[in-house]
């Protein structure tokens, strides 16, 4: 483990670049993706001062070699602007490290089982959020999530830094003026359970399943779907999607196309190997 923190804390990694500016013909090339398609002139001049800013406030620390070129950049900048749209730039203020890997990369994992007994073993990520730290992701993975697939490393990961505004990671993020704790509870609650019924029942549902994994996840994933498959998530489950509408103060459904088939992801463990941490 202390390796692993070694490395993801940045020491002996690549020197950390300086901020990239955000010139016409990147902006134009990362924001033209399909996760991006339906958004009007107003909010994508705002996703670009976003963006800017999170270039220009985070510290990008590559590892093993990783050279991140300017276009792959702007891409994830983009995503990573797309939660906060409309929450503000100070947004995700409260960490500053955005630590990149090439691919996939090994990392501890504990929990304890039912009699309280702690098992430690390595799992392999695409994407990490340190709770006060950095945000570690995949670079192949973050590249490939700009389609619109249910399948966002950036989104998912990302939405477990908001949720650890609030402390712990629980999938209860700090909510806007306005918006009903207890309401929030009970819905996602009703929809972790279901989630939770059918995946022990072995029932087919068109939510990665990986979502009853934890209340943390479920939150996660669900944001993924909201700007992926805003659609399913809110055919499956209308009052999941109307908490998160009035969370992230966006409406997703209305700009994107209905999309109803899941591409499998070229690597089985991509989905379960989403965590925080």
């Amino acid at each position: 483990m202390l390796s692993f923190l070694k490395r993801t804390l940045g020491l002996g990694a690549s020197p950390a670049r300086p901020a990239l500016q955000l010139d016409d013909a990147l902006w134009q090339h990362a924001s033209s993706a399909p996760l991006f398609r339906g958004l009007n002139q107003d909010e994508l001049a705002r996703l670009r001062r976003i963006a800017d800013h999170f270039l220009a406030s985070k510290v990008i620390t590559p590892l093993d070699g990783l050279q991140p070129d300017a276009a792959g950049l702007a891409r994830l900048a983009a995503q990573a602007a797309l939660p906060i749209l409309n929450l503000g730039q100070d947004a995700y203020d409260d960490w500053r490290e955005v630590v990149l890997y090439p691919g996939q990369f090994r990392g501890p994992m504990r929990y304890a089982d039912p009699i309280g007994v702690v098992h430690e073993y390595e799992e392999t990520y695409a994407g990490m959020a340190h709770q006060g730290g950095a945000l570690v992701l995949s670079w192949q993975d973050a590249q490939h999530a700009v389609e619109l697939d249910a399948w966002n490393v950036v989104i998912h990961e990302l939405a477990h830094k908001l949720d650890m505004r609030s402390g712990y990671p629980n999938g209860n993020p700090p909510l806007h003026a306005g918006m009903d704790a207890r309401r929030w509870q009970q819905v996602f609650s009703q929809a972790y359970g279901h989630l939770q019924q059918r995946a022990d029942l072995g029932h087919y549902t068109s939510i990665d399943p990986y979502a009853a994994e934890t209340p943390a996840e479920c939150f996660a994933v669900f944001s993924e779907y909201f700007f992926e498959w805003p659609h399913t998530l809110k055919r499956e489950y209308p009052a999941v999607y109307e908490q998160l509408q009035l969370f992230y103060r966006q409406d997703p459904a209305a700009r994107l196309p209905d999309i109803r088939y899941r591409a499998l992801p070229d690597d089985a463990q991509k989905t379960e190997n989403m965590l925080w941490w």
